[in-house]
């Protein structure tokens, strides 16, 4: 487990190496220094104790979904990732999928959401085989209400954030390297709060 979860980390890291310098290679050839993803004035990240921002994204076939109403009598685990089946992003979907029933029965679901289109969320979930809701932000609102910084100001941020029933944080976990322990931090928050009603 220690040697998977260096090599993953060691990956990840290579990830960020070569989008920074392509990133740089970008700026050096169009003297525009603009990221290729959406950026907006980000408020200052959740807190536990906040509550659930308001925002909408686009679901499954870009149909309008509010991100509030997922919660309904059920936790809710959202986690902000960088970009569809890239090696960090696919083995953190993966690793909530394999523990997704252990989520559901501890009384929380799952919801990932990045600013890749609602399209590349179909195909992405239907390669891994994720049984939970991908949102777009392609707007990068949800990011920006939630507070998700970006890596090194050029990587959209990793950050995993779990609510309660009632849309408050619990509990935040930021880190673009430890992929695999966003869903080990976020279950042991999720099953303190016991089994799902019934």
């Amino acid at each position: 487990m220690y040697l998977m979860h260096r090599v993953t980390s060691a990956r990840t890291l290579v990830g960020v190496r070569a989008w920074t310098r392509t990133r740089k290679l970008h700026c050096m050839q169009s003297n525009f220094c603009g990221t290729p993803f959406p950026t907006m004035r980000s408020q200052k990240q959740l807190a536990v104790g906040d509550s659930m921002p308001d925002v909408t994204l686009s679901g499954k076939g870009g149909a309008p979904v509010r991100l509030r109403d997922l919660v309904k009598e059920r936790g809710l685990v959202v986690y902000f990732y960088p970009k569809d089946d890239t090696p960090g992003c696919t083995a953190e979907s993966c690793n909530f999928r394999d523990s997704y029933e252990d989520f559901v029965s501890a009384g929380a679901d799952v919801v990932g959401i990045s600013s890749d289109p609602p399209e590349s969320h179909g195909r992405f979930a239907a390669k891994h085989r994720l049984p939970f809701t991908l949102l777009s932000d392609e707007s990068g609102s949800a990011r920006a209400a939630f507070g998700v910084k970006s890596t090194f100001g050029l990587m959209p941020g990793r950050v995993t954030f779990v609510f309660d029933k009632d849309g408050v944080v619990r509990y935040v976990f930021d880190s673009q390297l430890r992929v695999n322990a966003h869903v080990e931090h976020a279950l042991r928050v999720v099953q303190a709060f016991g089994p799902a009603a019934k």
